[in-house]
């Protein structure tokens, strides 16, 4: 289903942070269906009682480059992968989409946030973040959004969802965030209230897509657990990070049907490349491949 990104010429992970390249051997294993990944604003339709705060995108990280760089060609990737969730060969789009990768460190959460924005971009679309990385949480802070409270508040302490539920500033994206850190994670993300919270969220709104950032596999049970709840999954495989052992087993332990597709993150390109990619006649859109 198209093909492995190689297109995200900066370097986006968890923590930020780059990474040397090293020799090219960890691209994914065969019979892994590939894609390429990585505008107009309408009210969102957000629930009485959600948090107002914050408005302001220029708290926002300067990594969500699909909000503060709409020319970039990193950004036209994320437009790829959106055209993918909302157009795919069965025709029914995928309205739930979880985000997850094999390790920590590939830069999952922000390939979640920049999908997220990007389908808020369209015409017609809505999108909600949810942040079911209950151990290491992202998206509040990409966003500059406070998670005094999130979704552990709903899952232990019934908190209603419409009060869980933030603006980021962008106003068809709304995010919920994890909240306060729980003792057990895999607990409370494998309880019945899960199934819940994702059937109150899809039929809340016909026009939402609910993008879900959830542990790296090898290191959280509650991603398998979670996996079964969504339409669809994308998979964040790190250049020079998951080895092709580590991919094919995260393939293996997931239902292949419903994979979209592998997001192949911080691959550096040279000019050599992005004149045998034939991208260069786009300009500063063909800047990065």
């Amino acid at each position: 289903m198209g093909k492995v990104f190689k297109a995200l010429n900066k370097v986006m992970s968890d923590d930020g942070q780059r990474t040397a390249v090293p020799a090219p051997d960890h691209s994914p294993p065969a019979g892994i269906k590939k894609l390429n990944v990585a505008e107009p604003e309408f009210h969102a339709n957000i629930p009485a009682g959600s948090s107002d705060e914050p408005r302001d995108t220029s708290a926002w990280d300067e990594k969500l480059v699909a909000f503060s760089d709409s020319s970039s060609s990193i950004t036209e990737s994320f437009r790829h992968l959106r055209t993918k969730i909302l157009h795919p060969p069965s025709g029914r789009p995928l309205r739930k989409v979880l985000i997850t990768s094999a390790i920590p460190g590939e830069g999952k959460s922000l390939i979640c946030a920049n999908l997220g924005i990007s389908v808020a971009q369209g015409l017609e679309q809505h999108a909600l973040l949810v942040d079911c990385d209950l151990r290491r949480s992202s998206l509040a802070r990409l966003f500059a959004v406070h998670e005094q409270q999130g979704l552990v508040n709903y899952l232990l302490d019934g908190v209603d969802l419409g009060t869980l539920i933030n603006k980021t500033g962008l106003r068809k994206l709304s995010l919920i965030p994890s909240g306060p850190k729980p003792v057990n994670p895999a607990e409370l993300l494998d309880s019945q209230k899960v199934s819940r919270m994702f059937e109150e969220l899809s039929s809340r709104y016909d026009d939402r897509f609910i993008f879900i950032d959830t542990p790296p596999l090898q290191a959280a049970s509650e991603t398998l657990v979670l996996a079964k709840q969504v339409d669809g999954i994308i998979l964040v495989v790190r250049w020079g990070s998951s080895g092709r052992d580590q991919v094919r087993q995260m393939v293996d332990n997931l239902d292949r049907d419903k994979i979209i597709g592998v997001v192949f993150n911080g691959f550096e390109s040279n000019v050599l490349s992005t004149k045998l990619s034939g991208y260069e006649s786009y300009g500063h859109y063909g800047a990065g491949y």
